[in-house]
């Protein structure tokens, strides 16, 4: 047999995502597109700007497309520098940044250079299923630690968790899946926790990081702890999540700074990358402050919180990304989604972030996929309390 057995059981379980997504493939085909609500996958639907459009096509005709250094062009590298010194508050110069195929990217990146077989990366229920293939990619265990119920760090249990094999601690804010942002006092929790663990790095996930709602600024997880990188991608704040493009910032205040920053130019090299796409690096670098809109997401933020709160669901309000996570009506959120499909709505069970009894629906779609899904979801919700 060619499949080894971990793969094996990884397509089994596969993701729930994914699996709501390809039921969403099967049902469009059956019933049309237009008649089915899909919330699945955290697909963004609003187009690119046109500015980004324009850079693209001129760049692919203009630009010299021969080989790079592994980590990137030197003069995007100082743009992001630049724009990461704006956003984070830090000094960062384009020696810091390796520039990569997107957050997902990014992140196996910085597990291959600090991970040994054995090791234990924390990370924070509810969570990104993938941060677990990922650790598991090099030898890793994922330790999984419950946030509290408003879905909030919990430093106490965090501190309880960490063990002589602890090398890294995921955070993800906004969060996927609950659209929850983690405010400074919670980032200066982790500073404290880490300022006793020297040899933890903070890897901070942050593809939403400017879709976020009602004027909120997002604190600099750079400017707080000191062992830190971010990991991030122009899949969702430029709308181009099919190009795969993104880079990792390293915090100054690493002591081995640079010795770190050559291991990730390694393993994005030898991890099958070599580097991160050639135009999409220079349209990063260009577009970097042309976010796309997000008072579009906000409205359907609204909207769609509105349609669980006619069907008396509760939710914990998101602040950021496109992603709600609602309260299932019964304790089986599985049996839940598979009554909405009856109605043609995809959402995904919260089983799949590691936080059963919860549903996420992704409000990357349509106003009208949000309006036209009420009634079926009043449907289910009537019929499963009886």
């Amino acid at each position: 047999m060619f499949v080894s057995l971990q793969m094996k059981g990884y397509a089994e379980k596969s993701s729930w995502i994914r699996k709501m997504f390809e039921e969403g493939v099967r049902l469009k085909q059956e019933f049309g597109t237009n008649n089915v609500f899909d919330f699945s996958l955290g697909n963004p639907d609003v187009p690119p700007r046109e500015e980004v459009l324009a850079v693209i096509e001129r760049l692919a005709r203009e630009m010299n497309h021969g080989y790079m250094h592994n980590a990137g062009y030197p003069q995007v590298r100082h743009c992001i520098a630049e724009f990461v010194r704006r956003e984070y508050g830090v000094n960062v110069s384009g020696d810091d940044i390796i520039m990569t195929c997107g957050a997902g990217g990014a992140m196996n990146v910085v597990l291959r250079s600090i991970l040994n077989p054995g090791d234990e990366v924390i990370t924070l229920a509810p969570y990104f299923v993938e941060y677990g293939f990922y650790v598991e990619n090099f030898g890793g265990r994922l330790v999984v630690v419950k946030c509290s119920e408003d879905f909030m760090p919990d430093i106490t249990n965090i501190r309880k968790a960490i063990t002589e094999k602890t090398k890294a601690i995921i955070i993800n804010s906004p969060n996927n899946p609950s659209g929850r942002v983690y405010p400074q006092s919670v980032l200066d929790g982790f500073k404290g926790l880490l300022d006793g663990f020297p040899g933890i790095l903070l890897i901070s996930d942050e593809p939403y990081r400017r879709i976020v709602f009602d004027n909120i600024k997002l604190p600099s997880v750079l400017a707080t702890v000191p062992n830190s990188v971010v990991v991030t991608s122009a899949s969702k704040d430029l709308s181009l999540p099919g190009q795969r493009i993104g880079y990792i910032a390293v915090n100054p205040g690493i002591p081995e700074r640079k010795e770190l920053i050559d291991t990730f130019i390694m393993a994005n090299r030898i991890l099958g990358f070599v580097n991160a796409p050639a135009i999409m690096q220079m349209v990063m670098a260009e577009c970097i402050d042309m976010n796309i809109h997000v008072e579009n997401y906000q409205k359907r933020r609204d909207l769609i919180t509105g349609v669980m709160d006619d069907a008396g669901l509760t939710y914990a309000r998101p602040e950021g990304a496109f992603y709600l996570f609602v309260k299932s009506p019964i304790e089986d959120d599985v049996e839940f989604c598979r009554a909405l499909a009856g109605e043609k709505i995809l959402a995904v069970p919260g089983t799949g972030f590691g936080w059963p009894g919860y549903v996420r629906f992704a409000y990357c779609t349509s106003e009208s996929a949000i309006t036209g899904m009420a009634p079926g979801l009043l449907n289910v919700v009537d019929r499963l309390r009886g």
